[in-house]
């Protein structure tokens, strides 16, 4: 079989599975996303290489618009992995492991979210970063893997069961989508096409 075929029909395979097994706790997120937002809180998102890519992707979803239809106010949404002063003095003078638990104790306040990216579910500036969270008071969600560490310490976790870190990664994307479609749902009605 080849590579194209194997890895389409791995991930046609994988999307039932994991709307099965995380679709509640995507509707979950969705909910207490938009509950924030009504409340003029913020959302930061976490997470490192392709996890930070879609850290950023994630918050411009909100903070433009995930439906081109719809004319709307920007929500509060910030990506933890875009100030490179910040990164490179923490990880520098510190410890890189601390580079989102900083940024949090900074920025956060009570009833913002953190959401946190990371395919092992076993990253050390993530995991420090949930538990900064519970520091200050506010919720966690988490897109991960099935079974990783992060899980067990995150209000909400979004699991992808799979080992692929390619397939987790495409799924994520598909999850980060549906939860700003529903949250601009509850927040401003009508469905994009």
């Amino acid at each position: 079989m080849s590579i194209l075929n194997h890895r389409f029909n791995e991930l046609a395979d994988l999307i039932p599975r994991f709307k099965f097994e995380s679709g509640g706790k995507i509707q979950v997120a969705a909910k207490l996303i938009a509950e924030a937002f009504k409340l003029n809180n913020k959302i930061m998102i976490c997470g490192n290489g392709g996890s930070a890519a879609d850290s950023q992707h994630f918050a411009a979803e909100f903070v433009n618009a995930f439906s081109k239809d719809l004319q709307r106010k920007s929500l509060s949404a910030i990506a933890l992995t875009t100030d490179s002063s910040v990164l490179t003095s923490i990880s520098n003078d510190f410890d890189f492991t601390n580079i989102f638990a900083k940024q949090i104790e900074a920025h956060s306040n009570f009833g913002d979210i953190l959401i946190v990216l990371t395919t092992s579910g076993s990253s050390k500036n993530c995991i420090k970063a949930v538990e900064q969270a519970k520091k200050c008071g506010i919720k966690s969600i988490a897109l991960t893997r099935t079974g990783g560490k992060i899980s067990e310490l995150c209000d909400v976790s979004i699991q992808v069961p799979s080992n692929n870190t390619q397939h987790i990664q495409e799924c994520h994307m598909l999850a980060y989508h549906v939860i700003t479609e529903i949250v601009e749902q509850e927040l401003f009605g009508g469905m994009t096409k």
